[in-house]
Formats: structure tokens, C-alpha cells, sequence
């Protein structure tokens, strides 16, 4: 049985978009607490990904940001927030989403998070005329499970429609940016909104997992939760010159409660192949 770690606490939760979908049925069995939805504040304030917001601060700041509205309007003093981001693999050219979710104990002045990083998600765009095509990118993209959000032109026009989730609706919409389209173009959209993308919900389900998994790594001395890799030392010697490589020497853990320091050496082998060394393979 999983260690309940806040049994009788309560957790808030700051958010529009019903993640709590996704978050509860995870933290509440693992960790034995309550958790309480916050719904006063608009977190869309904090950034859009329809961009009619930009968001100002990293992914990181912004869910500290949420934490801290859930909190104050609560009055709890323990908060989770989850923020996402999409953009492209930083080596390949397809779609990226990482999902961060955060949690914070003010009582203990304890931080972490648990994050997942996927190709798995449905962002798309499209530009057209032809309500055909328009049609054909909405089978493809999962609609009407997956919400769409349409705009005449193109991604830049402040006239948005957001949460289409109907033919009805989508053509309507489509007939209505079109006639407003300088271009005779409708530009189309995945809705990225938690709520409105399942995919995307599932993702944030396994980054809460991730932070399951990390508050549950006790430290070995005073038993306290979050006890996770801190620093990573390169040097991992090549196995054919023995010099020192990019690859990981050694882990450390070092616990935020009692300073406890646990060294792993040689956390992915004792030797480094050749063509990660500068010198044989420089």
C-alpha cells in the first residue's frame, strides 16, 4: 500500500479547465489526501495557448503563480498547479508537449514536480477555404472529443471562436470567419485547453504520476518524501582512452529536510563508449 503522506490534508487544485480530471484520481489514492477544486481565478490570465494572451513567465513561475492564487483563495496552505507547453521536438520536426505539474507544501517549505514530455498530442493547424478540407482535418484531429477553435485569415486575427465541439457549431463558425476572412481563408486550430483535449489530459495524468513517483522516494535517513536526484557529475571515463567524458559519473540525492547525501556512481554503466569522448571522437 502506498504510503499516504497527506492523509486528512487537503490540496488545492487552481483551475478553469477541469484538471482535476486527470490530477485527482492520482494524488487522492496515492498521497491520501482531499483535493479542492479552486475555480474564482481566470488562470487564462496567466497566458492562452490561442495566444490572444501571451503567456509572460516560464511554464515553471506560471504554476508557482496558480499555486499561489489557489492558496490565497483557499486559505490552504498546500497547492498544485499544472502548465503545459507545445512547440516542436528539439531534434526532429513533430509536434512537442511537456507537462509540468507542480506541488508545494508551505507548511514544510517543500517544492516539486513531476513532469512528461510526449509526441503524443494533436496539434495542427490549417489554413483554408474549402469546408471539405475542413472537415477532413477534423476527423483527423479527434473532433469532436478534441475542441477546435477557428479564427478568420489566420493565427494572428483577434476574432476567435474557441471550444467548437459540433459539426453544426464548426460550420456555422466556418461560414461566419470565412465571410469575415480578408483572405477568403479560415485559419483552424486544435483546442490545447485541458478540458477540450483529451490527449492532452492523459498527458497531464502521467506528469502527476511522474510527481507520485518522486514523493514517493523516501530519504533513507529521516524518511522524508522527494528525495530525488539533484545534481548529475559528468565525467564517465572512455572505454577506450580513459579520459573523461559527457556522460554521467555519478548521481547525487541530496535530502532538503536533513542535508542526508547519497552518491551513485556509474548510474548507467562504468565506461562511456568511444564516440561520446572529445578525444577519440572529438
Amino acid at each position: 500500500m502506498e504510503k499516504q503522506i497527506y492523509k486528512n490534508r487537503k490540496i488545492v487544485l487552481l483551475t478553469k479547465h477541469k484538471k482535476e480530471e486527470a490530477i485527482r484520481p492520482v494524488i487522492e489514492k496515492a498521497t491520501g489526501c482531499s483535493l479542492i477544486v479552486e475555480s474564482r481565478f481566470d488562470t487564462d490570465k496567466f497566458g492562452t495557448f490561442s495566444r490572444d494572451i501571451t503567456r509572460t513567465k516560464s511554464q515553471l513561475e506560471t504554476a508557482r503563480l496558480k499555486i499561489k492564487e489557489g492558496m490565497l483563495l483557499s486559505g490552504l496552505d498546500i497547492g498544485i498547479a499544472s502548465e503545459g507547453s507545445f512547440g516542436s521536438h528539439p531534434f526532429i520536426p513533430a509536434p512537442w508537449n511537456i507537462e509540468l505539474v507542480l506541488l508545494f507544501d508551505q507548511r514544510e517549505n517543500f517544492e516539486l514536480y513531476g513532469i512528461h514530455e510526449s509526441g503524443e498530442t494533436n496539434f495542427a493547424q490549417l489554413a483554408t477555404a474549402s469546408f471539405d478540407e475542413a472537415v477532413s482535418f477534423a476527423k483527423k484531429i479527434g473532433f469532436p472529443e478534441h475542441f477546435f477553435i477557428i479564427r478568420p485569415d489566420d493565427s494572428e486575427s483577434e476574432q476567435i471562436i474557441k471550444g467548437i465541439n459540433n459539426y453544426d457549431w464548426l460550420k456555422e463558425a466556418f461560414v461566419w470567419c470565412g465571410l469575415n476572412s480578408h483572405s477568403g481563408k479560415v485559419f483552424m486550430e486544435t483546442d490545447l485547453r485541458a478540458h477540450a483535449n483529451p490527449t492532452r489530459m492523459h498527458n497531464i495524468k502521467k506528469a502527476t504520476e511522474d510527481l507520485i513517483s518522486k514523493l514517493h522516494s523516501f530519504c533513507p535517513n529521516c524518511m522524508a518524501p522527494g528525495f530525488i536526484v539533484s545534481e548529475r557529475v559528468k565525467g564517465l571515463p572512455c572505454d577506450l582512452c580513459g579520459l573523461p567524458s559527457d556522460l554521467v559519473l555519478k548521481n547525487i540525492s541530496k535530502c532538503r529536510k536533513c542535508s542526508h547525501v547519497l552518491e551513485q556512481l556509474y548510474p548507467n554503466g562504468q565506461f562511456a563508449a568511444a564516440q561520446y569522448c572529445h578525444f577519440c571522437n572529438p
